[in-house]
């Protein structure tokens, strides 16, 4: 955000991202949308931005690694394989809304279990959906399609459409 806006404030949601029964896609949105509407409520007059990414491998979601070891799994279980990375997005305003998910594909490099144990160990992982940030180490990541500022956590460039649209952004 700090590219797009000179001035916004971070504000933590404590919204519900329970998502049961939806597929990744439409969690991510879901969730984003509750994240913004739990900030709107309390800052009516605000343009308020909501924001999560979920990352699935096979349709299933990998959320943020419960523990070392799990983070070490997920990262074996993508090694050398392609996944997806949807951000969901909800942009408040009074008297507008509007949201979407931006999807990205990510194909891992094959990790070897020293890296992977490497990595783990320097806590990176630990905050992140899918044990990875594709900022962290080149090591990572052979390739991917679509935004890049999607799989890092937040599509800038939709962000800013939507803000031109707003005429919160010239």
């Amino acid at each position: 955000m700090a590219h797009l806006l000179a001035s916004f404030e971070v504000i933590p949601s404590l919204a519900d991202e329970h998502t049961s029964g939806l597929s990744p896609r439409d969690a991510a949105r879901a969730i984003a949308e509750r994240k913004a509407e739990s900030i709107f409520v309390s800052h009516p007059d605000a343009a308020v931005l909501g924001a999560d990414t979920v990352v699935a491998f096979e349709g299933r979601m990998l959320g943020k690694p419960l523990d070392a070891e799990d983070a070490k799994r997920t990262l074996a279980l993508l090694s050398g394989k392609t996944h997806e990375v949807f951000t969901g997005w909800c942009l408040l305003a009074p008297g507008r809304r509007a949201s979407g998910v931006v999807r990205s594909g990510v194909t891992f490099h094959r990790l070897s279990e020293p890296f992977i144990c490497e990595y783990v160990a320097s806590g990176k992982p630990m905050d992140k959906a899918g044990s990875y940030g594709i900022q962290d180490d080149a090591r990572i990541v052979e390739r991917f399609e679509g935004s890049l500022t999607n799989i890092i956590g937040l599509p800038e460039e939709e962000i800013k459409e939507q803000l031109q649209k707003f005429g919160l952004l010239k």
